[in-house]
């Protein structure tokens, strides 16, 4: 994480300050044109919301009238009209930034996916045919991502703050990025299950019913209405007018985001290294992999943020990673990299992340320094985003990871109806069967044993987790399979309820949580550490995020010591002292960074900043790995303080004349405080607490609400949750110009001093 935050300090100061606020939706891979030519009946998900429909908090509104319903061409009509609104007398937008009115496009090409398809949540148990009809509608999101994708769910009068838990969970158990449209209206033509609505410009629709689908029918339906979109267009389609990188503006599910503020989000699967006293947690919905000891102290992490790139550990990027299995002759950790239907290779010694399968593509990227500067800056030619057809054995939404005895990778999805049997020395996939009868007469005592292991786990501890997980009616511990190990004399159990880690005691039988340490190792999270793009991609540089200081100083031009001094929020408590890995310190405009008096010894003398430029980049090109790493190790030494309630972050700047900008971004690793004569122990309180500490108000009281409510389902002690904090610090300058010298040639540099006081109290 040092290495990596000190290549950005120091590409940081010679890219030119740009603004934009164009994004494009980023390009991925085609995914396999025709799925499983048997349908599954789309699911029922929301039993409770069937019976209770949707209660929109600003008014109490009774079910229309079967008069009032609307007709087919009417359907279309009515979505399109809710867009410029979050809410309104008979809809509610559901997974989508409340404050933002216009998150549609009026144009283009839309499929709606409408129906009840969450009407049965106090029965996940029966979750497997969700997962199936989801990863369709998402195949189809990726492999067109200009495609506007929305559900769409009718016939709802209320829902309860535990009901709005519930969707949350789904979502972010199958990671539905697009929005869904709760409404209080009846439409007959969909009572009869579940259909797609695809259309261009919400004009007349083409219908496919879910009971006849398929799916490449539909495929195909897509794919022709995006080329006539296509050709229709008048915009040159070589054209790219925007700095942000398409692959850094992936979307993930909003519902989901104050959820990702605790220190694991959906923690899916895990495996070990026991020799080596390793353990390798899929920390999944942070799109990372956690390298930790029998203690819990964190030792790596593999992955940045969302995406798909190889390269080293910091930089490389993952989509929500599933099972992992470790190769002990070769010290590799093999990957499913689910949501990019990929296997990846993490060499543990080289600290290199690779892609095994698909081996085109992103394997194959050019990385040399320029490449590398252009790809950052979005000028990278993208020469993969045409449509590729593959086979029916590609990879689609894996889930699950095992070795057999002759040296295969068995690769499972999460519905246990396709296992791929892939050759572990080239990557190659020798055979992808299909049903779960057949997959299990291949890998059923592979499963068995993971089974077994599970039933020592206390009964109420994997009835919980089997209401949140895909598991079969035939097998109801099949889901789990991936998400225990045994290790040492425990055996290890992800919670994906309580998003934490459960270790059982095999001799004492005494059931507790698994404690982490050294979590500078995490860095700053990518959702609020402004990389580098978008930085320079966004105007002010704060988008998606809330400043929690901004102060204002007018000094004379040269050096800037600054010394910023953070209360903590009251009743909480660091987990662990602010380490320099956990900062991030960005200037723009006419100044510049240095952490110590050493960086910037030696000549005074005025540089403009296109000289600066000039030489950050040849500093940078001829600088290797070993110099990088060496300077790191230096500059990781200042000074960081901690007392009981306030936090010290030290920073120094030289100005030049004119008005520049120094952002401070931290993450604070709290948890609420225990006192010894406490009397009052409600969790409600303790939830709430959390909630306000975060501000998820800001994002809306539906937003908190179910926040609260997802806490509380867990039956684990609120205090011992560890939940992140960011900090977000703005310093702007206005620098006057040089004092002039008795010669009124020379110029005078000065020393400047200021402090600055943040309160996180709420």
């Amino acid at each position: 994480m040092a290495l990596r935050n000190g290549c950005l300090r120091r590409i940081s100061r010679f890219l030119p300050h740009i603004y934009s606020g164009s994004h494009f939706q980023q390009s991925r891979r085609a995914i396999i044109n025709s799925l499983a030519s048997s349908l599954i009946t789309f699911p029922r998900e929301c039993e409770q919301i069937s019976r209770n429909g949707v209660n929109f908090s600003f008014s109490t509104i009774a079910q229309a009238s079967p008069a009032e319903s609307l007709s087919q061409s009417d359907t279309l009509s009515f979505i399109e009209s809710t867009f410029n609104e979050f809410q309104g007398p008979h809809h509610l937008w559901f997974n989508i930034v409340e404050d933002n009115i216009h998150f549609f496009k009026r144009g283009g090409a839309f499929l709606v996916l409408a129906g009840r398809f969450v009407d049965n949540c106090d029965s996940l148990i029966a979750g497997c045919g969700t997962v199936v009809t989801f990863e369709k509608v998402k195949s189809i999101q990726q492999s067109f991502p200009q495609l506007q994708v929305i559900g769409f769910l009718h016939g709802c009068s209320t829902i309860s703050a535990v009901d709005q838990t519930r969707l949350v969970e789904m979502l972010m158990k199958e990671y539905i990025t697009f929005p869904i449209l709760l409404s209080n209206k009846n439409f007959p033509q969909m009572e009869n299950g579940a259909c797609y609505l695809l259309s261009k410009d919400f004009g007349n629709a083409r219908v496919f019913h879910e009971n006849s689908l398929d799916i490449g029918m539909l495929n195909k339906a897509v794919e022709e209405l995006i080329m006539q979109q296509q050709e229709n267009s008048s915009s040159p389609s070589g054209l790219k007018c925007t700095w942000a990188k398409q692959a850094e503006v992936l979307k993930e599910p909003h519902a989901c985001s104050s959820v990702r503020n605790l220190l694991l989000h959906f923690p899916g699967c895990i495996s070990a290294d026991e020799s080596g006293n390793r353990l390798f947690l899929s920390d999944s919905n942070h799109h990372r992999i956690i390298v930790f000891d029998g203690n819990g102290k964190i030792l790596d992490c593999i992955g940045s943020c969302p995406g798909f790139e190889d390269g080293e550990f910091e930089s490389s990027k993952l989509m929500r990673p599933a099972a992992s299995f470790y190769h002990e002759d070769d010290d590799c950790l093999y990957i499913v990299d689910s949501e990019n239907h990929a296997i990846r290779r993490a060499d543990m010694g080289r600290r290199v992340l690779e892609t095994v399968y698909p081996t085109s593509g992103i394997s194959k990227k050019n990385n040399s320094l320029w490449a590398w500067i252009m790809e950052k800056l979005g000028f990278e030619r993208d020469n993969d985003t045409k449509s590729e057809k593959l086979d029916p054995q590609s990879l689609i939404f894996p889930w699950h990871l095992m070795k057999s005895e002759d040296d295969n990778l068995l690769i499972i999805n999460r519905s246990f109806e396709t296992l791929w049997i892939m050759d572990l020395a080239s990557g190659e996939i020798k055979e992808a069967v299909k049903g779960f009868s057949n997959v299990l007469e291949i890998c059923g005592v592979l499963v068995m044993e993971k089974v077994s292991l599970l039933k020592q786990m206390p009964q109420d501890w994997l009835l919980h987790q089997i209401d949140s997980s895909c598991s079969l009616k035939e097998l109801p511990y099949a889901g789990l399979i991936s998400s225990s190990i045994a290790f040492q004399n425990h055996i290890l159990l992800c919670d994906i309820v309580g998003q934490r880690i459960m270790r059982l005691n095999r001799e004492s039988g005494v059931c507790s949580n698994f404690q982490f340490s050294n979590f500078a190792i995490l860095g700053l999270p990518y959702w609020f550490a402004f990389p580098l793009e978008r930085v320079y991609a966004v105007a002010g540089g704060h988008q998606g995020s809330w400043t929690d200081h901004i102060q204002r100083c007018s000094l004379l031009p040269g050096r800037i010591d600054i010394k910023v001094n953070v209360d903590i929020p009251s009743d909480t408590e660091l987990v662990e002292s602010l380490q320099e890995g956990c900062i991030w310190r960005q200037a723009r405009g006419t100044a510049s960074v240095v952490l110590r008096a050493e960086d910037v010894a030696g000549s005074l003398e005025k540089v403009g900043v296109a000289q600066l430029w000039y030489d950050e980049l040849d500093t940078l090109a001829l600088s290797t790995p070993e110099s990088e790493s060496n300077i790191e190790d230096e500059t990781t030494t200042s000074d960081l303080r901690s007392e009981d309630d306030t936090v010290h972050i030290d920073c120094a700047v030289n100005t030049s004349p004119g008005t520049s900008e120094v952002i401070i971004s931290a993450a604070l690793y709290l948890k609420l405080r225990r006192y010894p004569d406490q009397q009052d122990h409600s969790r409600e309180k303790y939830a709430a607490r959390i909630s306000d500490i975060l501000k998820l108000g800001r994002s809306g009281a539906m937003q908190r609400d179910s926040f609260i409510q997802f806490l509380l389902k867990s039956n684990q002690d609120l205090r011992d949750v560890i939940f992140v904090k960011p900090l977000h610090v703005s310093i702007q300058f206005d620098t006057l110009d040089h004092p002039k010298a008795d010669n009124s040639k020379d110029i005078i540099l000065t020393d400047s001093n200021i402090e600055v006081n943040v309160s996180l109290n709420t």
